[in-house]
């Protein structure tokens, strides 16, 4: 006879066996969740009633609108990866801060940061700056360690900045507004590019022998002409996140429209460079169906195991074991962040936002921390499942691209002070929320006095209904409701 209190600990770590073992993520949970559902009508400890709900959360799973902007953002970045974008940029970059050592470093931090507020994917920004400036930094007498390092952490900082699909994920699993996380996510990428750069203006300092200058016969003579070149080449890049980020923040266009637009804005863009061929759109097709796939066949399979897992109490078990640890929010933010930093180890970004986001979100409400903070935060850190090894995905594309005489050894030693500066994005965005939560508190604001609202039959407009009559009951004609007095918040009946 299996024990109430030990169902939820044996499914969490049989969801860990079963993906140490290699299992696919999805059929993991599907297989994780219905097994111990089973077990838990066997034992009495879960009503069966709680399955008949699946039917339903698969069915809002395909027909989330929100969702939709996954494959749109996806196919805009596939696009976009080929259509010579990233060329144009790092070649007027590189050319700009060619004079000063680290030159190519910062324009690959800085077209990096372009990308990813235009793709939103880290597999076309770390691939395409790989195969265009890898090459160069090497041939000019880059370490092999710092100029992948730059390469793989400049891809991912696509993961915070916005249109990030990871920022989409979290806001569907926190229950929040795209445009939020978008506007949170701000403070958080100046930031992290902000440590990047300075992170090489130091090392130009003390190392510049492992970033020189390029050789003038290659960078040519600065003028004014090529600077005003390398902002023009911008331009179409600044029309595009226009497009894609400022409809949304201007409440024009949903996330999932705003998509449609980057899509149509991107394959202009390959049309205007002469390469929207139909194999290149055959190929970001065939990507963005691979991609969509695997997030709606994860969601499925967590789905699974969250329904058996909650029927069961074990978002209460969650709740009981967090709520506990010292240092109050400061303290769950900490082991929070050090428990995704270690499972990053093995699951992959969108594991981790369906599995272990919608167990943790309702222990961070319940402290008080606020939602979008909370995923802005778990968003940098995610960052890092990227870079660490041995299995950061960047480090794993890098090496695709890389040639022989770059080590496997070197790609991994050059990624880990990017990881430790990712993770002092992390503490800075614990210990100052200000950093998300600034772009938000100057966002729009409404009045809701000045709200009319019109009602067909009662004569005009209403505002908000006044609180009439003894009992502290809004008075609207034709409608009563009881009295209010004696609930928990309620006003205090009138003295007489």
């Amino acid at each position: 006879m299996f024990d109430f209190g030990i169902i939820p600990p044996a499914m969490f770590l049989g969801m860990v066996i079963f993906m140490l073992y290699g299992f696919p993520v999805a059929f993991s949970l599907a297989a994780v969740g219905l097994f111990f559902g089973i077990i838990g009508i066997a034992t009495g400890h879960f009503g069966e009633v709680f399955l008949q709900a699946l039917p339903l959360r698969f069915f809002g799973i395909v027909s989330n609108d929100l969702l939709l902007a996954i494959p749109f953002f996806t196919f805009m970045g596939a696009i976009l990866e080929r259509c010579g974008l990233a060329e144009d940029l790092l070649e007027g970059t590189g050319k700009l801060f060619g004079a000063v050592p680290g030159g190519l470093a910062y324009a690959v931090i800085l077209v990096g940061a372009v990308l990813g507020a235009i793709t939103g994917t880290v597999a076309a920004s770390v691939i395409t700056m790989g195969v265009i400036s890898l090459p160069i930094m090497l041939r000019y007498g880059y370490s092999p360690r710092l100029a992948t390092g730059v390469i793989a952490a400049s891809g991912t900082i696509t993961q915070v900045i916005p249109p990030s699909l990871v920022l989409v994920v979290l806001a569907d699993q926190l229950g929040r507004s795209v445009g939020d996380m978008y506007l949170g996510a701000i403070g958080p990428s100046i930031l992290q590019v902000a440590i990047f750069v300075l992170f090489i203006l130091v090392m130009s300092i003390i190392r510049p022998k492992s970033m020189p200058p390029l050789p003038k016969e290659v960078r040519g003579d600065f003028n004014w002409a090529l600077l005003v070149k390398v902002l023009m080449g911008m331009v179409p890049s600044i029309v595009l996140i226009f497009l894609v980020l400022g409809t949304i923040f201007m409440g024009l266009a949903t996330p999932t429209e705003a998509g449609a637009l980057g899509v149509v804005g991107a394959m202009l863009l390959a049309a205007m460079n002469r390469r929207l061929t139909w194999p290149l759109v055959r190929e970001a097709m065939t990507s963005t169906t691979h991609i969509t796939s695997m997030v709606v066949m994860i969601l499925v399979g967590s789905t699974c195991f969250s329904l058996v897992f909650q029927g069961m109490d074990g978002s209460r078990w969650i709740e009981h074991m967090l709520s506990g640890i010292p240092g109050g929010p400061v303290g769950f933010l900490i082991f929070v962040n050090i428990f995704i930093f270690v499972l990053a180890f093995f699951l992959d970004f969108f594991e981790i936002a369906f599995i272990v986001i919608p167990m943790l979100a309702p222990v961070a409400s319940n402290l008080g921390i606020d939602l979008i903070w909370f995923g802005v935060l778990i968003c940098v850190n995610m960052q890092t499942s990227f870079m660490h090894p041995p299995f950061g995905f960047a480090l794993f594309y890098l090496r695709s691209i890389a040639s022989k005489d770059v080590k496997t050894s070197d790609i991994y030693m050059g990624a880990l002070p990017w990881v430790g500066m990712q993770l002092i994005l992390v503490a800075i965005v614990i210990f100052w929320p200000q950093s998300v939560t600034y772009w938000l508190d100057h966002g729009p604001k409404v009045d809701p006095n000045s709200i009319k609202i019109e009602v067909p039959g009662f004569g005009g407009q209403l505002g908000l209904p006044p609180m009439g009559g003894g009992n502290g009951s809004p008075q609207i004609p034709g409608l009563t409701l009881p009295p209010l007095n004696g609930l928990p918040g309620a006003p205090p009946a009138p003295a007489k």
